[in-house]
């Protein structure tokens, strides 16, 4: 089979079928972390390293594992330099995602199908830096045009302005870029910088915020700005549920203990966070927002490079021995019926709870797209399989891409809906379903449900 050819990750006549029908369809993205001001102040890209690599924490964690120094990574080196030192170790990292992401980008993107590796970097280099000289290779221009991105939702904090939202869109002509509210640094109150955090979002709206009361109405008028602003989900993200929640009470108290700058014990901080994740999603329902449920995530796990870097720089891992179902049913129950809700782990031994927990909510309680470690052909495949087995396939959330390169909403995308068409095209294979019915399911899930659900 050609690499990245026609064939690319479908296997039969019946998967080919579907993604034709599929394949060509505007992109919907509900949860992603794209720089809403590069896109607004819509410059060429600097060079091909700042598009594929500077952000995107996939390179760098692969580039660390065939022992590339930090310094062609993160660090000071010339993005010539580094994309160099990419293109040198390239070929080792055939079998991971990131080999087909990358040359997805260069191929459909910027039109050039030569294989990355020590011989072609510097070929490449220049070939894809020309290519995005180019003014259709703007970041505006990108989205609108071979992207075919119709709407994607940013994560933005609940202090933002959100200008950059409104100068995107209003260059765009539509709601290209929707803002989605994530207060995870209010909720986290035992996080260093939490205190100074809190005066900032009240200082945001001409508060200061002394009591846990305050804190709720600048939240409220935080959301209701969002709202104004075209926001239709929050998200929110956790290590692990909290699995017991404090009445408003105890969460007061805890808030002002935190407040004077008191240490707060595991169960203290782990009641707050679990009130704090009722009440927000309490204003999620009144506005028939989408709740956006991320668990799993244990960040910053490698000390020498949380010390030199900070967060957010790779050493994020999953843990199958948490247990997310006690605090999931928690928040569930309290707004069954009432409360839109997209469930996503970080591990894949969590698939088929998810899915029997998506099951036994209904309509209103889904499964997001498969997440961070598993959202690769493999754990894609496992997924959408679990999804069929127990769920829905017509219920599912829809894909996202949860990334901050833009490029990802052409190769994530279309990664997606190859794996999807070659799952339901195993089933035509096997004489499971009708394949008529399998590409309406297909269209359903890669497009028309998403899109729908989130309201967007």
């Amino acid at each position: 089979m050609e690499f990245m050819g026609d064939d690319y990750l479908i296997g039969s006549e019946a998967g080919r079928r579907i993604f034709e029908a599929i394949r060509d369809l505007p992109v919907v993205d509900p949860h992603n972390h794209a720089d809403v001001k590069e896109i607004a102040e819509n410059r060429n890209y600097s060079d091909v390293w700042q598009l594929f690599a500077a952000t995107d924490h996939y390179v760098w964690e692969m580039l660390r594992k065939c022992a590339v120094p930090e310094e062609y990574i993160t660090g000071d080196r010339s993005p010539r330099e580094k994309f160099l030192r990419m293109a040198e170790v390239f070929p080792r990292l055939v079998g991971n995602p990131v080999y087909e992401w990358v040359h997805l980008d260069l191929r459909r993107s910027l039109g050039i199908d030569t294989i990355l590796g020590p011989a072609t970097g510097a070929a490449v280099w220049e070939e894809a830096n020309a290519a995005l000289a180019r003014p259709e290779n703007r970041p505006l221009q990108l989205l609108c045009g071979k992207l075919n991105v119709e709407v994607m939702c940013s994560t933005d904090d609940p202090a933002d302005d959100l200008q950059w939202h409104e100068k995107v869109n209003a260059a765009a002509g539509r709601m290209l870029v929707r803002p989605t509210w994530r207060p995870d640094k209010a909720m986290n109150i035992t996080a260093p910088g939490w205190n100074a955090y809190i005066d900032r979002l009240g200082e945001r709206f001409g508060m200061r915020i002394r009591t846990y009361e305050e804190l709720l109405e600048v939240l409220r008028q935080s959301h209701d700005y969002f709202a104004a602003h075209g926001a239709v989900s929050s998200d929110h993200g956790v290590e692990v549920p909290p699995g017991i929640c404090a009445s408003a009470d105890k969460a007061a108290a805890v808030f002002r203990h935190a407040r004077d700058g008191e240490a707060l014990s595991a169960e203290a901080a782990e009641c707050f966070r679990g009130r704090f994740l009722l009440e927000v999603a309490g204003l999620d329902a009144e506005k028939e927002w989408v709740f956006q449920y991320h668990a799993g995530a244990v960040r910053d796990v490698r000390d020498t490079l949380f010390q030199t870097l900070g967060p957010d720089s790779g050493g994020d891992v999953c843990n199958p021995w948490q247990n997310a179902l006690p605090g999931m049913c928690r928040l569930l129950n309290r707004f069954d019926g009432r409360l839109k809700v997209v469930l996503y782990c970080l591990d894949p031994v969590f698939q088929p709870m998810l899915a029997s927990l998506a099951r036994a909510f209904g309509d209103k309680v889904r499964l997001g797209s498969a997440w961070w470690l598993c959202d690769t052909p493999v754990g894609m495949r496992r997924q959408l399989e679990a999804i069929g087995a127990v769920d829905v396939f017509s219920c599912f959330a829809g894909m996202v891409s949860d990334s901050r390169k833009l490029l990802s909403y052409g190769s994530r995308f279309e990664m997606f809906r190859r794996v999807l068409a070659d799952v339901l095209g195993s089933l035509a294979d096997r004489g499971q379903a009708p394949l008529a019915l399998l590409e309406e399911t297909a269209r359903e899930m890669a497009y028309d449900g998403p899109k729908k659900f989130f309201g967007l």
